[in-house]
């Protein structure tokens, strides 16, 4: 009786691991994409322009006061099928909307801190992003350690 026991459950956790992902998948690799239901939403990519500021202050600016890409979501949930970005490397932070544009300062006093994000990897190259900690209404960027690539989202 009790290798019965065992065989079953040995196949049901070989049977939840065998199991594939069936949702949406990203149109395109290295672009994170809101999960909404079943539809995604592609973020948007972008380079952030490096501005020189007070001391050794570095203000990074996107162009357009707020982002195409939006969710009233407060935890949003992003799919990123990957080629040369690495999930791990991603970090995401608040913008500031000002004048027509976004940024965010980089000060060696005074860092913004990155908003927690948890990679979760659903297949080979396909991962699943969570926001760790619910977001306030605002502008977004998503970006690549070391990299002025960003990916902007708006939460409304």
């Amino acid at each position: 009786m009790r290798i019965r026991c065992v065989a079953l459950l040995l196949a049901v956790a070989f049977g939840a691991a065998a199991q594939k992902y069936n949702g949406p998948f990203p149109a395109k690799p290295d672009l994170p994409y809101l999960k909404h239901a079943d539809s995604l939403i592609a973020t948007e990519a972008t380079e952030a322009k490096e501005e020189k500021g007070k001391k050794d202050d570095i203000t990074y600016v996107v162009a357009g006061a707020a982002s195409s890409a939006r969710t009233p979501l407060a935890s949003p949930i992003f799919l990123l099928q990957t080629e040369k970005l690495a999930a791990a490397s991603l970090a995401l932070y608040r913008l500031e909307s000002k004048n027509g544009h976004r940024e965010i300062t980089f000060a060696p006093k005074k860092a913004p801190k990155a908003i927690r994000m948890e990679a979760t990897r659903i297949s080979d190259k396909l991962f699943r992003l969570e926001v760790e900690e619910s977001l306030e209404p605002g502008e977004y960027s998503i970006s690549p350690e070391g990299s002025n690539k960003v990916f902007c989202f708006q939460v409304y």
